[in-house]
């Protein structure tokens, strides 16, 4: 059950959507998306071309959609921003830190539309949030790497007496090095020990799990990523067998995850395309403040509980946005 709604700083950006607005000029409009992966659970790419539709793009009609995607290996990721560019797209969409900055490095011109960057000011991707004064505005899910500290406090209030907490990043994840250090630094303050573990593709998933079970983790924090969300069922699959509470993503927490905390992805994905319709209308990108959550989803996952033989305290209960039962 949902107690609490995505609420955004920008009031001039949170009118709905209507079809009617959608450019007369009969331009088609090339838009270029530099992803990561093209579907998911939700799918939240779906979530963002039905928001172009809202105000009446339609791909093969008043636009193209130009797709690049990594599919995890983020080394694909300057050369795909390089060919957007040289097909002359109108704007680049993109979903992760490692996407933008490609992109950033790619053209200082087409405008870009971020989509859940981790502190994009400290990231170096835009000037400040009410002015980025560049190519580069957008969405961010997090103003700076608190939000991983936010993911640790939580997990040791699910688990209060966990001493030692895995935390699983990705080093191709240009965000991933400052979330891990906050992961860190709470942990820290909470006198829980962190076993820092690293994969950058699927093949490594089983040694990272490997070392958490000799190290007797009591927990494990995933951070967000989009090539842990491409093999998110690999993932699951060796969640569930380490036994190991675990705060994931959004998908994870639907199946063995205990618990998810973050901006609502298809929430952000949605508005991106608010960004778009701005910018094809003539909008620059510099003049538009980056959007960004004030409200985080907790989500808890009871099932996962029990089968864990964990008892989630009743005052974490009570902040959750969604229980699943």
């Amino acid at each position: 059950m949902r107690r609490r709604q995505f609420i955004t700083l920008l009031g001039g950006l949170v009118v709905l959507p209507l079809a009617a607005g959608a450019q007369q000029s009969g331009k088609v409009f090339r838009i270029g998306i530099l992803a990561n992966y093209r579907f998911g659970e939700p799918d939240l790419w779906a979530v963002f071309i039905q928001g172009l539709r809202d105000f009446g793009y339609v791909d093969g009609q008043n636009i193209t959609i130009e797709w690049r995607v990594s599919e995890g290996k983020y080394e694909r990721l300057p050369a795909f921003a390089t060919e957007l560019v040289r097909s002359k797209v109108d704007v680049i969409v993109v979903p992760a830190n490692q996407n933008a900055l490609a992109a950033q490095q790619a053209t200082r011109t087409i405008p870009i539309v971020m989509i859940g960057i981790t502190d994009p000011v400290g990231g170096g991707l835009v000037a400040n949030l009410s002015r980025p004064g560049g190519n580069i505005t957008g969405l961010s899910a997090s103003v700076g790497p608190e939000l991983a500290g936010k993911q640790m406090e939580l997990l040791k209030a699910a688990v209060p007496r966990v001493s030692r907490v895995a935390v699983l990043a990705n080093p191709g994840n240009s965000a991933h090095e400052v979330l891990m250090r906050e992961a860190s630094s709470v942990a820290r303050s909470l006198k829980i020990q962190v076993q820092a573990l690293e994969a950058r593709g699927p093949d490594e998933f089983a040694s990272a799990f490997t070392a958490m079970t000799r190290e007797r983790a009591g927990a494990l924090l995933i951070i967000g990523d989009g090539m842990f969300s491409l093999h998110q069922a690999r993932m699951a699959d060796l969640v569930a067998k380490s036994r190991l509470p675990t705060i994931g993503s959004r998908d994870m927490v639907n199946t063995v995850g205990l618990m998810s905390y973050g901006a609502s992805g298809p929430e952000l994905f949605r508005r991106a395309a608010i960004y778009v319709d701005k910018i094809l209308k003539g909008a620059k990108p510099a003049d538009l403040p980056i959007q960004q959550p004030t409200k985080y989803e907790l989500v808890i996952n009871l099932k996962t509980a029990k089968a864990l033989g964990l008892t989630i305290p009743q005052s974490l209960l009570l902040r959750a946005d969604e229980v699943i039962q």
